[in-house]
């Protein structure tokens, strides 16, 4: 079977399951309409379902390579990314004033959700360089924006972030990259980084790459980190690509997926750069570009679960053992519960979409009244929200990735274990998405830790959101609505406990509370897809029934979070 994005339930979500219908022809997306973003969602399908589809098993099979010290992309990989240049598809929300169409963020991540789907390898570098431009639209110069923005936006140069190196990759405060300051403004960076994706391609003419290093009398630690901006050419007149800067690709890394990405090992010996933001400001403006990553990585989780459950629902459909497989109750199961998962994940990350979009048209003051109680909804108070949703977004969308993929090789039995059929693939290309941007553990403590300084007021809103659904639900639905407004319930009490305890017990409980706020809020959406269709009733059971249960198990764990600590290192096999 060939890939199908998605086009029709993303579209379902946005307007039914979302204020985006709020954004047509408001504030700054005066020009939004429902016809320009059915067609918008149409054409990115039709070009995820031939090109990018197209290319994605030679990215697996002809893996990106060096030679003489350049790096050589898989076959079909020139002519996809040609094509998504030249269509404007490489930055849909940028600002209008750079090239970009200024569309709203959740189309962009929904665009990203089709394309991911087709081919993750080549997406990403498409997500790097949306991510540079978002870092440099907010922390750079009027002369890096105007110099490099339209450059990014078009395609012709790309973006990278440089963060890991050897003895650094969590804690960036380690780092010991360097940048000397020269007399003409500039700065010589000098070190090594690990782990850059598409630190260098023979698409596009540049690759501008954003490095975390430090002054020569910066202090210890993070709030010693400066950010710079590196390109591979130093930029001649008008933008055009000057001579070779000092830095230069050291290796590939052999990985166990994404092999049409190339992951570089970057040198830079006194490579020429200029800082993007102030001195010792380079954290605040580099997780400008790692929030955008984020959602964007949660997105990937979710795009290669639909190609994944869409090649394994045909497999089943096709394979006959007795009778179709997919007659068997397991392999339903397995189908059924990775496609319901997969809807409440797409949902929770176009609503953090809607929510950066919403706080856009808000601040433009655009959006008058938007709650019931018709008061003003600030634009902090959605931003807050999106900023709530990011974690649990990356975190439950790339797991969600790779339940969906495992799921997938399951179905095709044998022939999933072989390569064969593809259906491996998915799994090997998903699987460092929970690790990207800041490993799923580290997104859970950013939940329990920066967005529950509120008390939990933020987590509270959103809990009360899926009761007052399961309130509406109720009449016509009590055997889903009921299970739903229990769960919300037990995850608000658990949300009051964990933020009065101390910090170490909260990092214990992080995890779980992560998954359990996922699956809530997920089930939420589910309810509200009923209430909007009831054709999506069997999907919505499936989730209810079978997957939101899961809750309980989250918050049986965080009860025993305790017990890790009392773990001695022999417990551990040490």
């Amino acid at each position: 079977m060939t890939y199908c994005a998605a086009a029709r339930d993303i579209a379902f979500i946005l307007n039914h399951l979302t204020s985006f219908p709020a954004l047509y022809g408001a504030g700054p997306f005066g020009d939004l309409s429902g016809d320009l973003v059915t067609s918008i969602l149409s054409e990115a399908a039709k070009l995820s379902d031939t090109v990018l589809a197209a290319s994605n098993r030679a990215g697996d099979l002809d893996p990106a390579h060096l030679v003489d010290g350049q790096v050589k992309t898989s076959r079909g990989f020139a002519e996809a990314y040609a094509a998504l240049a030249e269509g404007g598809w490489i930055a849909l929300a940028a600002p209008q004033e750079y090239g970009g169409m200024g569309l709203p963020n959740a189309l962009g991540l929904a665009v990203n959700d089709m394309m991911a789907g087709a081919n993750m390898a080549l997406h990403l570098k498409l997500m790097l360089t949306q991510g540079q431009i978002e870092a440099l639209h907010h922390h750079g110069s009027e002369a890096q924006k105007a110099l490099y923005l339209p450059k990014l936006v078009s395609g012709t140069w790309s973006g990278t972030m440089n963060l890991t190196e050897p003895q650094a990759g969590s804690d960036l405060g380690d780092l010991r990259t360097r940048a000397m300051p020269c007399a003409d403004g500039s700065y010589e960076i000098t070190g090594q980084k690990i782990f850059i994706s598409w630190g260098d391609s023979d698409l596009v003419e540049n690759v501008c790459h954003l490095v975390l290093a430090r002054l020569p009398d910066a202090p210890a630690g993070t709030k010693g980190i400066s950010l710079f901006l590196v390109p591979k050419y130093l930029p001649a007149e008008q933008g055009a690509s000057g001579e070779a800067n000092r830095l230069h690709v050291a290796g590939l890394e052999h990985k166990m997926g994404l092999h049409g990405s190339p992951t570089c090992v970057m040198v830079f010996d006194a490579a020429k750069g200029w800082i993007v933001g102030g001195a010792g400001q380079g954290l605040a403006a580099m997780f400008t570009m790692m929030n955008n990553a984020r959602l964007s990585v949660g997105v990937e989780g979710i795009g290669v679960a639909e190609a994944a459950v869409q090649k394994a629902a045909a497999f089943a459909a096709e394979r006959v053992q007795g009778q179709p497989l997919i007659a068997f109750p397991d392999i339903r199961r397995l189908l059924a519960e990775a496609r319901a998962e997969l809807f409440a994940a797409r949902a929770l990350a176009l609503k953090a979409g809607v929510a950066l979009d919403m706080a856009r048209l808000s601040e433009s003051g655009a959006l008058a009244r938007e709650t019931a109680g018709g008061e003003p909804v600030a634009p902090a108070d959605w931003m807050a929200r999106a900023a709530f949703l990011t974690p649990i977004v990356k975190a439950y969308g790339t797991e969600t990735g790779m339940r969906a993929a495992d799921a997938g090789i399951q179905v095709h039995g044998g022939m999933g274990y072989v390569e064969e059929t593809g259906a491996a693939q998915f799994f090997r290309d998903v699987r460092v998405s929970a690790i990207y941007e800041g490993t799923n553990g580290i997104q859970a403590l950013d939940l329990v830790g920066r967005k529950m300084r509120d008390e939990g007021q933020m987590a509270g809103l959103l809990l009360q959101e899926v009761q007052d659904l399961a309130a509406r639900a109720r009449p016509d639905h009590p055997d889903l609505a009921e299970p739903v407004w229990e769960a919300a319930e037990a995850v608000a009490e658990a949300v009051d406990w964990l933020v009065g305890q101390l910090p170490e017990m909260r990092a214990a409980c992080a995890h779980d509370m992560l998954q359990a706020l996922a699956l809530v809020l997920g089930a939420g959406a589910h309810l509200e897809a009923v209430l909007a269709d009831p054709a999506r009733l069997a999907l919505a059971a499936i989730h209810i029934g079978r997957v939101l249960p899961r809750h309980a198990a989250a918050l049986a764990a965080m009860r025993a979070a305790s017990g890790l600590r009392a773990l001695s290192l022999s417990d551990l096999g040490l």
